[in-house]
């Protein structure tokens, strides 16, 4: 494995890390304790170290997971990163919570239901401008840094262009960015990587394998169930991105490389990203993302021994 300095936070994380959302239940499975257990165990054996989740991934169920797994664990071998500002009420439905009394409400609940006294990285997820602007929200999290359970804050922007929430980073002490970046979606080269780069921000890019379509597997055409959150995506587009997929893996994959370690590779060679945060349905999945670092052999500037 290697591992990056995200930021300035100091913290040295896995430029592989586990997405979680699927424990939540709205990738088409429910998942046991044990089956959360053995992806969490493959993932620190092969020296991941990085877990992210959020409140809204199944009503803190996707936390409550990972805590359990975390209590039998120790604490100091994990980097956990968590986000705010969603209520879960079934799946696919959310509410937004924002104001500063119920962040902190939420904040103590992903506190008990990841079973720890502190979180890494307490991310603002996928808020509107509006909400992202109230002092108040920023200040009363800065509080919760002094009383010791917030380690650090970073923004997980909604829009991949998002520049506004990006440049204020520094000013409300959020030190990384969570963004879409894969290679269906290059957005974030314009304009957010530069600004992340100028503030030495952490970089963590989500659905860095394009909801699974840069996995390879997916052809067009391709069905999903209505339990998948796939499924609530445009057909036209799905069917366009997946023949966009047969022509990448024909004209840029190397043979004999699977697509989708190809994928993640891709963008951890950009000097602005951290680490990639692929979902993994299974062990098996997470050994198949972990071979990615194999595929990088250029130094990058975030890298340490």
């Amino acid at each position: 494995m290697k591992y990056r300095r995200l930021g300035s936070t100091g913290l040295h994380v896995s430029v592989i890390g586990l997405g979680t959302w699927q424990f939540g239940g709205e990738w088409g499975r429910e998942y046991t304790q044990e089956e959360a257990d053995a992806i969490l165990d493959k993932g620190q054996e092969l020296g991941i170290n990085l877990i992210d989740t959020a409140e809204c991934y199944g009503d803190h169920l996707s936390e409550s997971l990972i805590g359990d797994y975390i209590s039998r664990r120790k604490r100091e071998d994990w980097i956990i990163a968590t986000k705010f500002g969603h209520h879960f009420h079934e799946r696919f439905t959310r509410t937004d919570s924002f104001d500063a009394a119920g962040v902190v409400a939420q904040l103590d609940a992903s506190l008990k239901a990841l079973r720890t006294d502190y979180i890494d990285l307490y991310q603002f997820h996928s808020g509107p401008d509006q909400a992202f602007d109230n002092d108040e929200l920023w200040t009363t999290l800065d509080k919760q840094i002094e009383a010791g359970k917030i380690r650090f804050l970073g923004t997980s922007i909604g829009s991949n262009d998002n520049l506004h929430q990006t440049e204020a980073s520094s000013r409300v002490n959020a030190r990384a960015i969570q963004v879409v970046y894969n290679r269906l979606d290059r957005a974030p080269e314009e304009r957010v990587f530069p600004s992340c780069q100028q503030q030495d921000l952490g970089v963590l890019a989500r659905v860095p394998l394009a909801s699974g379509y840069l996995s390879g597997k997916y052809k067009p055409g391709a069905v999903f169930g209505d339990t998948d959150v796939r499924h609530r995506h445009d057909k036209e587009s799905t069917r366009l991105k997946l023949l966009e997929v047969e022509h990448i893996q024909r004209e840029e994959v190397p043979q004999g490389i699977a697509m989708a370690s190809w994928a993640l590779a891709w963008c951890l060679k950009h000097p602005a990203v951290t680490a990639v945060i692929p979902g993994c349905k299974d062990p098996e999945q997470v050994e198949a993302n972990a071979k990615a670092v194999d595929l990088i052999a250029e130094p990058h500037p975030q890298d340490v021994g």
